[in-house]
């Protein structure tokens, strides 16, 4: 090798103007070059041309295998250049010690750059393509500014990444584990704090590192792809569990780069599928622009993720008609599902965000181009609408293979549950453009039975789904039950996480207020462990009994808590008087605390709420129909006064002003409805507001206070305390009745014996025909007494006995035959022994049937 030092000063194409571009056309210079590698490698991969796989576009570049080449070093400090000559197969580290033997430069603070490019040590001038006359730019790295354990750090591993291109070691499992210390050192001397520095190591990572460990991965050498795999994993991994949210943005565009060349390896490559994923799901933190934005330095660009959205939009389509084909097999709807999400998101946003700028499509061409995405709204239009028909079609295919024959816990097919996900993801999209909500509505409402199956097979706890029910009229019960009862914690079973309760039922109400009013949030969601005292009963069925007693209590007008509808004594709503309870608002507190849990539990306490007290409690406001059954007199009246002849009203023959009379502790005073109402005379003109000033302030202003504790105490219960509101929200108040109190008909002997089983008797049995004889001539109260010996549960679920959680069992006991029935409600057990004639059982069973007794036997 010969080395000749010039003054001259050539002009460089590719060196100082290269290195200082914006680092994001760097990038894309160095993705070029680097495809042609990959490109060369994935080839010879095919090939399986082990032997010269890495050294082939040597051999085939270089017609004399040892020919000198000449090329010129252009000193950017110094701004003189020096020519030299060595082999196209010398090391890029040879030119380094030259170097450094002729000017002192250590080898360490050298970087040679070739179009755009920093050569590696490891390299032969011809692997980097150096051709004869050609420039190369020697930019010095200063130990103050340059990070140099950064560069340390990469350089060594790009060195062990090369010697196993070339098949030059044979420790490849031991290589790995070095590179994936090397990735994990490199991690963690990067700063965690979004700064010029943690840029700087970001940028360093990216100038080779995804090119060398993608060239790794398709190298035809044995075990280097797993190398590489495991290698880049560890990396992404990093990426989402090392690094700040802050640091997210600066991690995506490190994760692009190896999107976008692992792309060329092949689009349903795993390692691409998993960077991909990876790069979706940093994009919500990541900050993303358009390109013309002030914002757009360094960000992630819509234009870099819309490939993406093409690709998986695509990807997705083809998953839906195949889902078609064969639900049982979901194949990649799964990933492709939540990874379009992911890519979604953010171009969502930035069309929101345009639209909000309200910038016409007429406006100058300049400024439309700057600000408004075209393309992308135009293309996220068309996706939605054929989006939404293949998704109709789909669940048109449901409806196909489920007419004719009823639906089993065991049925369904995978495919099916991403269904509800697609169409969330379609209502978000909907609201982008104009008439789209409706057409996704449209077909939600024609298609509404598929979709409430879907709600109750396949909504989760963990996702969201709040947005079905803007428009109830596309679910029905079942499917509002079953949104609105992932909002409460899933009850466990685990007894060392139960909230444990020791109660004396002659001290029910205050002692259950201590139990429940008293307890942190927290502990009452995991579940309640419920014991009466001096009883040995336990478990489930105690609870239910509980419930229901304490219910009773809460609810007992004797208590001063609520008031009964005068029309309806199973409605109720606060009592404005209840200030003479001097813990009054605590308590109803606890009344809410209480109702949660009950719904929780999914028991039915046989209590339901008045229509204005539901209304307050989902936020609605209160107009004079909703209190017919509160107060049908005063409904009546204020009717009265609305429809009243005008020239009457305004004579003033009823003499009512702005005023209302109140009775409290006994004591009446009369209340404002507005400022000077004493003086405002009732007329025909003001006669509306009036009564509804009327209607507000007796059944909004007198219970505001007792509405807002119950509130506050029925939020403490629900997973996400915010959404109390809307929990009452998405139901319609004909759902709560169903839920709180149950089924109102008269339990049905029928449907009773076709979900009871037996033990030690048959259905054939003697003592089972009169068994269903006797209760078949019970009356209907009867009934609930039998069945709240027999289970704790005096109200059925609206569904019947279906609804409940286990089926019934009659047990045969070894008892003598003239014992009492005894029952362990936990386990649906009702245990009597072989009676010897009807008249026997009856007289037994009239027994525990009477109210004071049937509610106070059983076990557990």
């Amino acid at each position: 090798m010969s080395v000749i030092e010039t003054p001259a000063v050539h002009h460089l194409s590719g060196g100082v103007s290269d290195h200082h571009r914006h680092p994001s056309k760097r990038k894309f210079d160095d993705a070029e070059d680097l495809e042609e590698d990959l490109s060369d490698l994935v080839r010879v991969r095919m090939r399986k041309e082990e032997a010269t796989a890495v050294n082939s576009w040597s051999a085939s570049s270089s017609s004399s295998a040892r020919s000198y080449l000449q090329f010129f070093v252009r000193m950017m400090s110094a701004g003189n250049t020096i020519v030299m000559q060595a082999h196209p197969e010398d090391d890029v580290k040879s030119i380094h010690e030259r170097i450094q033997s002729m000017k002192g430069i250590p080898v360490f603070e050298q970087r040679l750059i070739y179009r755009g490019k920093q050569l590696q040590c490891e390299q032969t001038l011809a692997e980097c393509g150096i051709q004869k006359d050609c420039t190369l730019a020697l930019v010095g790295r200063m130990r103050s500014t340059e990070h140099p354990q950064a560069w340390q750090v990469i350089n060594d591993m790009i060195s062990l990444a090369y010697h196993l291109c070339r098949g030059e070691t044979e420790t490849v499992h031991e290589d790995s584990k070095t590179i994936k210390g090397l990735i994990t050192n490199y991690v963690n001397l990067t700063p965690r704090v979004d700064n010029d520095s943690a840029t700087g190591y970001f940028q360093i990572f990216m100038s080779s590192a995804p090119s060398v460990l993608c060239m790794l991965y398709v190298s035809p050498y044995e075990g280097n792809k797993e190398c590489a795999d495991s290698s880049i994993r560890h990396f992404l991994t990093c990426c989402r569990n090392s690094f700040s949210k802050a640091l997210h943005g600066q991690c995506a565009r490190v994760v692009l780069e190896f999107c976008k060349l692992l792309r060329r390896v092949g689009s349903h490559d795993p390692l691409y599928l998993y960077c991909r994923s990876t790069f979706g799901s940093l994009l919500e933190t990541a900050g993303v622009s358009y390109a013309g934005s002030d914002t757009a330095k360094d960000l992630i660009l819509i234009q870099d993720i819309f490939p993406f959205v093409r690709e998986l939009a695509n990807s997705l389509l083809s998953d839906l008609d195949s889902s078609m084909d064969c639900p049982s097999a979901a194949g990649l709807l799964s990933n492709d599902v939540g990874d379009l999400t992911a890519f979604l998101l953010p171009l969502r946003a930035r069309i929101k965000e345009q639209q909000a700028l309200n910038v016409s499509m007429a406006e100058d061409e300049e400024r439309r181009k700057d600000l408004l995405l075209a393309e992308e709204i135009e293309y996220l239009h068309l996706l939605y609408i054929e989006l939404l028909n293949k998704i109709d079609q789909c669940l048109g295919k449901v409806d196909q293979s489920l007419a004719g024959q009823e639906m089993t816990d065991g049925d369904g097919y995978p495919a099916w549950s991403h269904y509800l996900t697609i169409l969330k993801e379609l209502y978000r999209i909907s609201k982008l453009y104009d008439d789209a909500e409706e057409k996704l509505w449209s077909v939600l409402s024609r298609r509404r039975n598929v979709l409430c199956l879907l709600i109750v097979r396949y909504a989760k706890r963990i996702d969201e789904h709040q947005w079905i029910l803007e428009h109830r009229n596309v679910t029905n019960f079942e499917a509002r039950r079953h949104l609105a009862m992932m909002m409460f914690p899933e009850v466990k079973e685990d007894y060392e996480e139960l909230h444990e309760m020791l109660i004396d039922r002659s001290h029910l109400l205050a002692e259950s207020f201590e139990y429940i009013a008293r307890a942190e949030p927290e502990s009452l969601h995991a579940g309640l462990f419920m014991e009466f005292k001096n009883e040995e009963a336990t478990g489930p069925g105690v609870l239910r009994e509980w419930f229901l007693l304490v219910c009773q209590a809460i609810f007992n007008p004797q208590h001063a808590l609520f008031v009964a509808c005068p029309n309806d004594r199973r409605r109720f709503f606060p009592n404005p008087a209840s200030k003479v309870h001097p813990l009054h608002l605590e308590y109803f507190s606890f009344a809410g605390r209480v109702i949660a849990l009950a719904l929780m539990h999914r028991v039915q306490v046989g209590i339901v709420f008045d229509r204005v007290f539901f209304l307050q409690l989902a936020g609605k406001y209160i107009i004079l129909e909703d209190i017919r059954d509160a107060d049908p007199y005063l409904y009546t009246s204020c009717k009265q006064i609305l429809e009243m002849d005008s020239d009457f009203i305004d004579s003033d023959a009823l003499g009512l002003t702005f005023v209302r009379e109140v009775e409290e502790l006994g004591h009446r005073k009369v209340v404002e409805l507005c400022p000077g109402g004493k003086s405002i005379v009732v007329n025909s003109k003001n006669r509306e507001k009036y009564v509804d000033l009327l209607i507000q302030d007796r059944f909004v202003t007198s219970i505001s206070e007792q509405v807002s504790h119950f509130a506050k105490g029925f939020a403490d219960i629900l997973s996400n305390s915010k959404l109390h509101q809307y929990f009452f929200q998405s139901l319609e108040l004909e759902d709560l009745d169903w839920m709180l109190h149950g089924s109102e008909d008269i339990i049905s002997v029928e449907d009773w014996k076709a979900h009871t089983e037996y033990n030690g008797y048959t259905e054939t049995d003697i003592q089972i025909s009169w068994f269903w004889e006797i209760v078949g001539r019970m009356t209907a109260e009867q009934r609930k007494v039998l069945l709240f010996f027999w289970t704790s549960i005096k109200y059925l679920p609206v569904e019947g006995f279906h609804g409940l959680a286990s089926r019934l069992f009659i047990y045969r006991s070894q008892e003598p035959g003239d014992r009492l029935p005894s029952s362990h409600t936990c386990f649906y057990r009702l245990c009597f022994p072989a009676y010897s004639s009807l008249a026997v059982m009856q007289e037994r069973l009239e027994v525990i049937t009477r109210e004071h007794i049937g509610c106070s036997f059983g076990t557990w």
